[in-house]
């Protein structure tokens, strides 16, 4: 017989209580009438951060500057409304030169035949 007892074989535990296992077997309605089904949004705040867990994601509420993560996310998408609106009036800018360029071309056509006619008519005058 060991001085200290036994390390290797513990004190018997004193069996615990049966618990109902009725709450185990209860329906998803009743457990949303107990429970609640509508929990909300988590949210965490440490310090002065605080976060949401939203669509699988922890989103930060108060950004590193004070601007929250809504905020930036409304700004990029603002942003990129008008990267594409700039990209659509440039476009419409090089077509309008485009067409510019084109009507100046036509009126020197049109005003260097009217001089050759001008020239040719003053020419069969003259004979």
């Amino acid at each position: 017989m060991p001085l200290f007892g036994n390390k290797f074989s513990p004190k018997r535990t004193t069996p615990r209580k049966a618990t109902a296992l009725a709450h185990l077997h209860t329906t998803l309605d009743k457990q949303s009438q107990e429970f609640g089904s509508d929990l909300g949004a988590v949210k965490v705040k440490l310090g002065q951060h605080e976060v949401v867990f939203d669509d699988g994601q922890w989103i930060s509420e108060t950004g590193g500057s004070g601007v929250s993560h809504k905020e930036v996310k409304k700004l990029k998408k603002q942003n990129q409304q008008l990267s594409e609106e700039n990209n659509l009036l440039k476009i419409k800018i090089e077509i309008l030169l485009d067409m510019l360029s084109e009507t100046t071309a036509d009126s020197h056509l049109q005003e260097n035949e009217i001089s050759e006619l001008k020239s040719m008519v003053k020419s069969g005058k003259k004979r």
